[in-house]
């Protein structure tokens, strides 16, 4: 068993490597930040989506088209982050540049508080917690999840100072902070404020038990100095009644749980992401059997409570679907920032493995760029369509999806959305989920084709899929209703049933159609 150790005697040498300095921190938090400097539009697939509610949320007041497709009303739900961070900024930057400095600093914050918690844990930041930094750009990151991923790095700072402070013997300080920490971070998303509960739990009741009490005095004790982040419950159960409760099912699906591990980096190139993923594994294997490396106590059992988590977690919750795979990056990130040197290795040991990690995550860093480089060319050659789109435009747009599992998503599915932000146009992949989403759509005349998912069409019926076959969408949806049809690189199709449609702008196999009466 490891020995225990405070946090702090970990390493007994007092000089500062370079990698322990405050400006090379700096240094690895602004790295972090470089796969999202070009893109116009940060290439997550959800993202476009959110950009949309965006638009409404902002100018719906002022703007006759938009009142007539959408309607949108503010209420207090655990999923406001950058809802909330646009409306300021929004004013000063624009929409679409302030979503973008929103979504570059998530990455930096997240790095920010992996290695402040480990500072915090380990007296020092261990060259090894270089190796946790490449998954702030994790699948949820990825996928879109703005809200989740900001209030995920704002639990992890939280997380460290919430360490700092019991280092420091400031429990009443940290008590009258946390009661607004907790609120906070509740509303920008609830599973942040979980995670930061559980974090906080485990590494309070660890704290207790090395101070000498037994195991359950010790989670009696870390029970009641984590009442401070018990506040947001209220607003949970006020949130979650009535018909806003959502349903939560698909638990113990032990496939999909083994595919969000497999896919905790996933990006774009599958030899890539799953080879960079195998390297971590590799790491945390030889922290358990090198007699030099060691766990850090507080930080294992938090990752035992994040992994035990997960395996409860059913893939739905409240009816937000991905709900177990959005922890499996951040339980690898926490297992990575406990490692640490047992006292003893040579400063040019310490050196190499520094270097080594270090170089990991800069390689990452760079698969990242150059891929969210490629999505941006995509992404620019499909919008060059909304220049032909006039505004207000009553636009239903198919998005070209395969069935089965495709390794680098196409990150396409939401890009209609960008014509409310630009055009403000109607767009049929906005959400509709009661109690997540404060947008509803009221554009009646164009059902069944106003929502998320039938934007996204199919060369024929996918299993487990609402997905329609781009035959049938064609045939199907409500000529009357739209003035336009966009087309992203749908699949082949007949094209007998684009009769009456004429074609205003054409790339590659993409294509704007309008309806001629």
């Amino acid at each position: 068993m490891t020995p225990r150790l405070q946090p702090h005697t970990a390493e007994t040498r007092t000089e500062r490597l370079f990698w322990e300095t405050r400006w090379f921190v700096l240094l690895l938090v602004f790295a972090s930040t470089v796969p999202l400097l070009w893109p116009d539009v940060p290439p997550l697939t959800d993202l476009p989506g959110h950009l949309g509610r965006y638009k409404v949320q902002l100018d719906i007041e002022n703007s006759p088209a938009l009142a007539r497709f959408y309607a949108f009303e503010w209420a207090l739900i655990g999923n406001l982050g950058v809802d909330l961070l646009v409306v300021p900024m929004e004013k000063v930057f624009g929409l679409e540049l302030a979503v973008k400095l929103i979504v570059i600093s998530i990455p930096a914050l997240t790095v920010a508080g992996f290695l402040w918690v480990a500072r915090e844990v380990h007296g020092r930041v261990p060259p090894t917690a270089f190796f946790a930094l490449p998954f702030a750009y994790g699948h949820p990151f990825i996928f879109g999840f703005v809200n989740f991923a900001l209030s995920m790095a704002f639990a992890f700072l939280a997380f460290a100072l919430w360490l700092r402070l019991a280092r420091l013997g400031r429990f009443r300080l940290r008590t009258m902070l946390f009661v607004p920490i907790s609120m906070a971070i509740w509303v920008t998303h609830t599973y942040g404020w979980g995670t930061l509960g559980l974090m906080a739990f485990s590494a309070e009741a660890v704290r207790q038990h090395d101070k000498g009490r037994n195991y359950i005095a010790a989670i009696f004790r870390a029970g009641v100095h984590c009442l401070a982040l018990a506040p947001p419950l209220l607003l949970m159960l006020a949130w979650r009644t009535g018909h806003v409760g959502g349903v939560t099912a698909d638990w113990f699906n032990w496939d999909m749980k083994l595919r969000w591990i497999i896919t905790a980096l996933r990006d774009r190139w599958v030899w890539f992401d799953q080879g960079m993923l195998a390297l971590t594994v590799m790491v945390l294997v030889e922290a358990a059997r090198h007699p030099k490396l060691e766990y850090s106590r507080n930080l294992a059992a938090s990752a035992l409570v994040l992994l035990l988590v997960f395996i409860l977690l059913p893939r739905i919750v409240f009816g937000s679907a991905y709900a177990d795979m959005r922890l499996v990056p951040y339980l690898f990130a926490v297992a990575l920032i406990a490692i640490r040197f047992r006292p003893g290795p040579s400063p040019q040991h310490l050196k190499m493995v520094a270097l080594a990690a270090i170089a990991f995550f800069l390689l990452r860093t760079g698969g990242n760029t150059v891929s969210f480089l490629l999505y941006d060319r995509t992404y620019d050659r499909e919008l060059a369509a909304l220049d032909h789109v006039p505004r207000g435009a009553r636009l239903v747009s198919f998005v070209g999806e395969g069935c089965g599992h495709r390794w680098g998503m196409t990150r396409l599915h939401h890009l209609p959305a960008l014509a409310i932000v630009r055009r403000e146009a109607f767009s049929n992949s906005q959400w509709a989920m009661a109690g997540a989403q404060l947008l509803t759509v009221r554009y009646r005349e164009g059902a069944p084709f106003i929502q998320d998912p039938s934007q996204i069409v199919t060369t024929r019926k996918c299993r487990r899929e609402q997905w329609l076959p781009v035959n049938e969408a064609l045939a199907r949806f409500p000529r009357g209703a739209f003035d336009y049809l966009w087309m992203i690189r749908p699949p082949p199709y007949d094209p007998a049933l684009t009769a009456g449609l004429r074609p205003v702008w054409r790339s590659g196999s993409s294509v704007l159609l309008r309806v001629e009466r």
